[in-house]
């Protein structure tokens, strides 16, 4: 893995790249295993037998449980696979979204009707 990548600089961002596939390819794996019907019951059942099954860290598997999406994207979690876990839990993507930057949903909602999130304190580490 690279350490040497130009957006490793960037506050509160996690970019998804090759490296972050390897690493969370067990994760993303599971995350599309629920996208059938008997799975997300068997998770739902079971949600710690469920995730033994799958080859992940430990740490990954506890991100899931807590449904920690920073945590898990972190570890290699890509949100579009994500999405399946908020989505067998019955939340949308904007609830989830708000859940990933510590606003409730009508914060978040009025955030992104208003333009996002301002460029003020986001940008490069290090800049002024």
């Amino acid at each position: 893995m690279s350490n040497n990548k130009l957006y490793k600089n960037i506050p509160g961002t996690t970019v998804f790249d090759a490296d972050m596939a390897s690493i969370g390819f067990h994760l993303n794996q599971f995350c599309m295993s629920l996208m059938k019907a008997p799975n997300r019951e068997r998770f739902k059942q079971d949600q710690k037998a469920y995730l033994d099954e799958w080859p992940m860290s430990e740490e990954q598997k506890q991100a899931v449980i807590d449904r920690d999406y920073n945590q898990m994207m972190s570890l290699g979690g890509n949100i579009y696979f994500l999405a399946k876990i908020f989505s067998s839990d019955g939340i949308s993507f904007q609830d989830a979204a708000s859940t990933m930057t510590g606003m409730t949903l009508p914060e978040y909602a009025q955030m992104m009707l208003d333009g996002g999130r301002s460029p003020q304190g986001n940008m490069y580490k290090g800049d002024k």
